[in-house]
């Protein structure tokens, strides 16, 4: 989310803001394969890449020199481990590596180009799992905790790396979610889930707040198709994230923070037990951004897992 901590440009072009939301929240929700099934352990690798490179404001693309910033190109690599030690209980530990392409506008007057890429260990999720509802565990809550592990102090010389433009947030926060998975006709092979994860700072530090997210998806599936002994398992999804307004005194101003977003995520699914894979195209369709920020046309994942 956009922070302005570069008091140089701020001086210089006082009506302009920093506009950077990372919006990475959306790729915690959604992919049926990914939620619990059965007991045991699993391990997973999940690549999410987005290029925010269009500035936006309100429900419409804003030209791009109201905001300093350009372009921000991420790729995020996140191994998981997830074991259910029971049909009731289990635990989830997520170690995101990050690696970010920043241009914006700074540099020793304030007005040069930057360009800057940096990267290195995110904010650790780690949440426990209760799938106890039902005996098939079609549903479940989640809970647990983002840990302050990435790196919020990394910059250039000059400052040109807002708190929102950095690999960590600097914040604890409470992780809380909840999926459920239902059939629509058992007959059709068709099938659906819904999930959702709230993401909301509790322990912050330098007196910079991150906005609370909500992050949500509705998808539906076929499973009635396979090559060999590999099933194939079309899937479409429409995803949801909002954010608030980051708060504090690094947090922009004029407000240039917080987002709502939908997003359509047609994708597909390959499981050949012990291993699943998914890849799926993101594709925002109603967007509104507060203040000037720059957003992603388009956005990528793809996970591979192994059930043990």
């Amino acid at each position: 989310m956009p922070l302005r901590l570069v008091f140089v440009v701020l001086l210089i072009a006082p009506s302009l803001s920093r506009a950077c939301a990372c919006g990475c929240g959306i790729f915690e929700v959604g992919t049926s394969s990914m939620l619990p099934s059965g007991a045991g352990p699993m391990a997973s690798v999940d690549y999410a890449f987005q290029d925010q490179d269009r500035n936006w404001s309100g429900s419409s693309r804003a030209p791009s020199a109201d905001n300093p910033d350009r372009d921000i190109r991420t790729s995020f690599l996140t191994p998981g481990y997830q074991d259910m030690f029971s049909r009731s209980w289990g635990i989830r530990l997520e170690v995101p590596l990050e690696r970010r392409h920043f241009e914006t506008t700074g540099g020793a007057t304030g007005t040069d180009p930057v360009s800057l890429d940096y990267g290195g260990l995110g904010d650790v999720r780690i949440e426990g799992i209760y799938t106890g509802f039902s005996p098939d565990m079609s549903g479940g809550l989640t809970f647990g905790l983002k840990l302050p592990t990435g790196s919020f102090t990394w910059n250039d010389p000059y400052g040109d790396v807002d708190r929102d433009t950095e690999i960590g947030s600097g914040s604890t926060d409470l992780l809380l979610g909840g999926f459920r998975r239902f059939n629509m006709g058992t007959d059709y092979g068709w099938s659906g889930f819904v999930q959702a994860q709230l993401d909301v700072p509790f322990l912050v530090r330098d007196r910079y707040r991150p906005g609370a997210e909500l992050d949500a998806a509705v998808g539906t599936y076929y499973s009635g198709w396979s090559l060999g002994r590999v099933r194939v398992t079309p899937v479409g999804q429409v995803k949801l994230s909002l954010r608030g307004r980051d708060t504090g005194a690094g947090a922009a101003y004029p407000a240039a923070s917080g987002f709502g977003r939908v997003v359509l995520a047609p994708g597909i699914e390959f499981d050949a037990h012990p291993f699943k894979g998914y890849v799926d195209v993101e594709l925002p369709v109603c967007q509104r951004f507060t203040g000037y920020q720059l957003a992603a046309p388009v956005m990528f994942r793809m996970s591979v897992s192994r059930m043990f």
